[in-house]
């Protein structure tokens, strides 16, 4: 008797320790940078390891312990965190962030059917029931993953919602932040609860939008069927016809580089759709025919930042990349599209459509709710809807299809519009990337080179250049100055600029050259070629920059024909190229 009392007492614990695993979460910090942890709260503790810039603790007490040491080191006062499941350490408070334990949603019902006990054992709270169990009504056969994402519902929308980070479409004027001025033309800054609405999964649990949360792998069974649904997305576009004409069956060479990337092909076919639309707006990018850029593609807008494109247009951006990355076939474009995405987004948590706009799972916790493929927030459920149309018209609706849906704490508090922005938080708050420079540069559209950079057009504002490399950096790291060393922060950048760059290990600064612009005043005009015959006959010195800029020709000497193409550009008849 004595035993089963005892196994009746161990269950019962049992219970209540679990009860405790599922709801109870400690506040925790994440790491802002590389810092000791040490055996107690000051500097004269021994040291126990590095902690690395973005891992996580759980706390033991959410009070600062005050320091020890008396020397100035840490003031604000210490971490005691918790480190390899239960050894306790101490962080140094001006070097982490805390965050405060979200409280757990418990079901508000109990599951009665067996489908709402099948989804509430998947991990999907009560209110996810009814559309799920709707879905499931109709196709038995499809299977739905609960992403457990241990995030704060009303934290997460406030943070995907900081200033330019979605844009919106709508007459709608809740939906629109009016604080923030990052939109263009039609596109506005999408406000607090028009991201709620696009990032509440449970608003989507329909046939045509449930596909936002697809798994974008590709899947062997269908290897037979994903041409012709390849087909269905693409046929009516006139990309597809264009490449028709020159006897290229986009179809088969999407499935194929899906095939080879491992990526979904039906996803990449929605998201060429997404990018290119249906019509010739952008044949530049898809047609191999641009002046300059022929034979190069581009199906899915890549490099096309909204700063690159505003400074430098979308033909620019988006050839100027698909050349760096020799996409120079129908084939080698798309299957390069499909290997970054695999790479870049799939493979590090954003293998939804929907964790490619809302990165709420980074297997890197520096890129939480950063690294968003796209600004436009209805483009998730806009591919969603295209993949269905095309998956219904090959009647593979019934096929197992899985779903992974995100989860969050709290999801059914409400949500209102900030009255600083959307979100409220300084945007200047970006984080510093980790990328190297040259890296960054190039990402932001230029070129860099043993300490030049260059591809920067002519009469091209300094606050342009600045915004198009923070897009990528992060803000507050990029300071720019005249050949004399003063800041500037406005006009024209010209050759003999520097432009000083930091990530989070490294400042570098790059020298500008403009081709063609040896006066340093941004522009191309009859003082540049006055120097220039100058240099040519000797009675001018030019500095290492100005010959660069002196010699548009690329040569690597200064003669009568950089002189030619420098007054062809000031008469407008040739484009020197950056």
């Amino acid at each position: 008797m004595k035993r089963y009392t005892m196994l009746i007492m161990f269950l019962f614990s049992t219970f209540f320790v679990a009860q405790s695993i599922c709801y109870a979460a400690s506040d925790y910090i994440i790491l802002n940078d590389s810092v000791n942890i040490r055996k107690g709260p000051g500097t004269n503790n021994s040291k126990i390891r590095t902690g690395k810039n973005g891992e996580q603790f759980d706390l033991k007490r959410s009070d600062l312990v005050a320091d020890t040491a008396k020397n100035g080191s840490c003031d604000e006062g210490w971490y005691e965190i918790v480190y390899d499941s239960n050894q306790t350490g101490y962080v140094c408070s001006l070097y982490a962030t805390m965050r405060k334990a979200p409280t757990a949603e418990k079901p508000s019902t109990n599951p009665s059917s067996d489908c709402e006990k099948e989804m509430s054992q998947a991990g999907f709270p009560s209110s996810y029931w009814p559309g799920l169990c709707n879905l499931k009504k109709i196709h038995p056969t499809w299977k739905f993953t609960a992403i457990q994402t241990g995030l704060d519902w009303a934290t997460a929308v406030e943070k995907e919602s900081s200033c330019g980070k979605s844009l919106i479409q709508t007459s709608n004027s809740s939906y629109i932040d009016p604080s923030c001025n990052k939109g263009y033309g039609s596109w506005k800054t999408a406000s607090q609860t028009a991201v709620a609405y696009y990032m509440d999964p449970r608003n989507f649990f329909s046939e045509q939008y449930i596909f936002q949360f697809e798994y974008l792998r590709y899947d062997k069974a269908f290897a037979n069927i994903y041409p012709s649904t390849i087909k269905s997305i693409l046929q009516s576009t006139a990309f597809y016809k264009y490449h028709e004409t020159k006897k290229n069956d986009l179809s088969v060479i999407t499935n194929n580089a899906g095939s080879a990337a491992n990526v979904n092909p039906v996803f990449l076919a929605s998201r060429m759709r997404q990018e290119l639309g249906n019509g010739e707006s952008l044949k530049n990018l898809y047609s191999g025919v641009y002046k300059g850029y022929e034979n190069y593609y581009n199906f899915y807008n890549i490099g096309v930042t909204d700063s690159c494109a505003t400074t430098k247009g979308t033909t620019y951006c988006g050839l100027t990349h698909a050349k760096n990355n020799g996409w120079n076939s129908p084939y080698n474009a798309i299957k390069g599209g499909a290997d970054m995405l695999a790479n870049s987004y799939i493979s590090v948590g954003q293998y939804t459509t929907y964790l490619q706009k809302f990165n709420v799972v980074p297997t890197n916790i520096n890129k939480l709710y950063l690294h968003q493929y796209m600004t436009n927030i209805a483009a998730p459920s806009s591919e969603s809807r295209t993949a269905y149309n095309s998956y219904k018209n090959q009647n593979l609706l019934n096929t197992a299809f899985v779903f992974h849906i995100p989860v969050y704490y709290n999801i059914d508090g409400s949500i209102t519009n900030s009255n600083n922005g959307a979100s409220g938080e300084n945007p200047k708050d970006d984080p510093i990337t980790s990328l190297p420079i040259s890296t960054v540069l190039n990402s932001a559209g230029y070129k860099y080179s043993s300490g030049i950079i260059t591809g920067i057009k002519p009469e091209t504002d300094v606050k342009n250049i600045k915004n198009s490399i923070e897009a990528v950096s992060g803000s507050n790291t990029v300071t720019i100055m005249d050949s004399k060393g003063n800041s500037k922060t406005s006009g024209n950048i010209g050759t003999g600029f520097t432009i000083k760059i930091k990530n989070t290990t490294d400042t570098t600064s790059a020298q500008v050259v403009i081709k063609g612009d040896t006066s340093g005043d941004g522009k191309i005009n009859p003082l540049d070629l006055l120097q220039v015959q100058k240099s040519i006959i000797g009675s001018y010195d030019l500095t290492k920059e100005q010959k660069s800029a002196a010699d548009p020709s690329g040569d690597g000497k200064i003669n009568a024909l950089d002189l030619l193409q420098m007054q062809k550009e000031i008469l407008g008849s040739y484009e020197i190229k950056q």
